[in-house]
């Protein structure tokens, strides 16, 4: 059964990436910080062996930085297109889809996010759920993996609020689709998560090394 993991990235434009980490980083580190934060997604993605890998960037495939990103690891390179965030995410789901029998949509604000946890959700797709849903402590999702698709997952989600996760859900009972959860992790959004970063992941793979920032804690 082929299930593609779509990696969603931003072009790491400093002052358009991490902004809530600005005050702690400055927008060039939090751009740093970011280019890391995919790197080490795409790294993770394609160690799963889940399945074909694909990085899916905004607002467009041209920023170089990804360019480079996908073609060191041989990954195919798109871009998300127009709308909100999940009417990019339908787009992406529902095009891998046509030619799969499920899809694992990620982002790459997680850097707990390992191989295994991947594979989890792969077997839970492969086992017969519906949806597979990796919770994030702040309450939205770090991955989604799905083997139908409805825009009713996507359409009016408040992207970046605390209930993205809850209205998910809801809406998944609606639909009356199985769906399981997996262990909730967390992301890297707000100064505070760089303490954590740095007490929990210390050999997170040097991502705040040599990015300069003033103690958050």
């Amino acid at each position: 059964m082929t299930i593609p993991t779509i990696v969603f990235a931003k072009a790491p434009q400093p002052g358009g990436v991490k902004t809530r980490l600005i005050p702690a980083l400055g927008a060039a580190g939090a751009a740093l910080l970011h280019e890391r934060l995919v790197a080490r997604t795409l790294r993770t993605a394609t160690a799963a062996g889940v399945g074909p890998v694909e990085l899916c960037c905004a607002p467009d495939a041209a920023h170089p930085f990804l360019a480079s990103a996908a073609a060191g690891l041989g990954l195919p390179l798109t871009g998300q297109g127009g709308g909100d965030l999940g009417a990019r995410m339908h787009r992406a789901a529902a095009r891998a889809l046509n030619n799969a029998s499920g899809v694992i949509l990620i982002g790459c604000d997680c850097p707990a996010l390992t191989p295994q946890y991947l594979r989890a959700a792969r077997a839970a797709l492969d086992e017969g759920w519906d949806v597979a849903l990796g919770p994030a402590e702040d309450g939205g999702y770090v991955l989604l993996a799905l083997a139908r698709i409805d825009p009713a997952l996507f359409d009016r989600i408040p992207w970046g609020g605390p209930d993205v996760m809850a209205i998910t859900v809801a809406r998944c009972a609606a639909l009356r689709w199985r769906w399981r959860q997996l262990e909730t992790l967390w992301d890297i959004d707000r100064p505070e998560d760089l303490v954590r970063l740095r007490r929990d992941l210390p050999h997170a793979e040097g991502l705040l090394l040599d990015i300069a920032s003033e103690d958050p804690s």
